[in-house]
């Protein structure tokens, strides 16, 4: 970022800490909770899945992702080789469903 930008930001935070508008915001004093899989997708979209989830209503991607992390989960835990291959089967499927989805989100997007 350029030293104009930084400088201007700086003294817009400086202005609103000075007036108050930054007290008592959600989350005040915590840290910012970790988002890695905001990194993979454009901020627009990380912003619009973040506001769906804190509204209750999960997209497609968000949930498909949470399977995927519990299959993996299981892959790790499975015992005999009949485990291990219904897992890696059900992780396939679950790859496939969110490519789809992911898809299906950004030619939506783009149209």
């Amino acid at each position: 970022m350029s030293d104009w930008l930084n400088r201007m930001a700086e003294r817009r935070m400086l202005k609103a800490r000075a007036e108050g508008t930054l007290d008592h915001l959600a989350g005040e004093g915590r840290p910012l909770p970790e988002r890695p899989g905001d990194a993979f997708v454009d901020t627009g979209t990380a912003l619009g899945f973040r506001i769906m989830a804190e509204a209750g209503a999960l997209p497609e991607e968000v949930i498909l992702k949470q399977e995927l992390s519990a299959a993996r989960a299981g892959y790790a835990e499975a015992t005999t080789e009949d485990e291990r291959h219904m897992a890696m089967k059900r992780i396939a499927t679950l790859e496939l469903k969110i490519a789809v989805a992911e898809e299906a989100r950004k030619k939506f997007m783009r149209d």
